[in-house]
């Protein structure tokens, strides 16, 4: 059973490959798993915004989870993320990915019900009590207008089946205090590709990257700075990225990031509703930023 010990590193947060009948491309989806691996990624997470969780079929979550799975063969843990805002459709959500080869499941804060603090407690220790694998928490208050207070946090990572959590509550005072609260029982990763140098340096052990699926070998350059203590050059290569990252976040991800894949071997642009594809403009100076950082990291490392 996977533990907070293995959770560690950068485990890029990955696209699903589509074809223009919203149906998953497989082949286009192990071209990238097998990309992703190729450069020594510490793990792989389908199926969370990033993956358009949300617009996929149930069917087609299901049969991304088992290709995933099916491809990193142990390599490397896998994380389904689970998006359902109800808690009987997230739990069937999890125990179908479990089924599938998933070795975690990435928890999303239960939103639109506007719970309290004590309803999210409650909805995260049952959860944990019945799901067939360990869970990480997923916080992302700028998505569900839900906060969890480090408090909250701190009791939650006390349960053992709960072993982490994607922080992407861009707040440096919530990361602290929370990362103060817990031991080594429950591994906080960065889930912000703008924060994570600065997240790794307070206590984050290693990162959730949407980027890394573009630039994994850049990515995990960094955290080995930063891990290793040597933030400040960590951060300056954080630096050489901020275009990229200021592109690939634009419009709605994953849709800029989907319209340059094939520049690392991956044709797979098509979107699922309601998302559309990038603009011509923005994924054209994406491409050209994209094709420098792929050239420049090469001679740079």
């Amino acid at each position: 059973m996977l533990s907070a010990q293995q959770l560690q590193g950068v485990l890029p947060a990955i696209p699903t490959p589509v074809h223009a009948d919203d149906t998953i491309d497989a082949d286009a989806a192990r071209a990238l798993i097998r990309y992703l691996l190729k450069q020594g990624v510490d793990g792989i997470v389908p199926l969370g915004g990033t993956g358009e969780y949300g617009a996929l079929a149930r069917t087609e979550r299901v049969r991304m989870a088992e290709l995933t799975a099916g491809e990193c063969a142990g390599k490397v843990p896998v994380i389904a993320g689970v998006l359902d805002p109800g808690y009987h459709d997230a739990l069937q959500a999890g125990r179908e990915f479990a089924a599938a080869g998933a070795d975690a499941l990435l928890v999303l804060t239960p939103y639109y019900t506007n719970p309290t603090q004590q309803g999210i407690r409650d909805y995260y220790m049952r959860y944990a009590d019945e799901a067939p694998a360990p869970i990480l928490i997923y916080e992302i208050p700028y998505r569900t207008r839900i906060a969890i207070t480090p408090e909250v946090l701190h009791e939650l990572s006390q349960h053992e089946r709960i072993i982490g959590m994607k922080a992407c509550n861009t707040d440096m005072w919530h990361f602290l205090r929370t990362v103060a609260g817990v031991d080594a029982s429950f591994s906080v990763l960065s889930g912000e590709d703008t924060l994570f140098p600065l997240h790794v340096a307070a206590g984050a052990r290693g990162g959730i990257v949407v980027t890394a699926s573009l630039l994994p070998t850049a990515w995990r350059t960094m955290y080995r700075l930063a891990v290793g203590g040597n933030t400040q050059d960590a951060l300056a290569l954080h630096r050489t990225l901020i275009p990229l990252m200021n592109m690939a976040f634009a419009e709605t991800n994953p849709g800029p990031i989907k319209s340059v894949m094939d520049l690392i071997g991956v044709h797979a642009p098509a979107m699922l509703a309601p998302l559309v594809r990038a603009a011509p403009a923005l994924s054209a100076s994406l491409r050209t930023e994209l094709e420098r950082q792929l050239n420049a990291f090469e001679r740079r490392f």
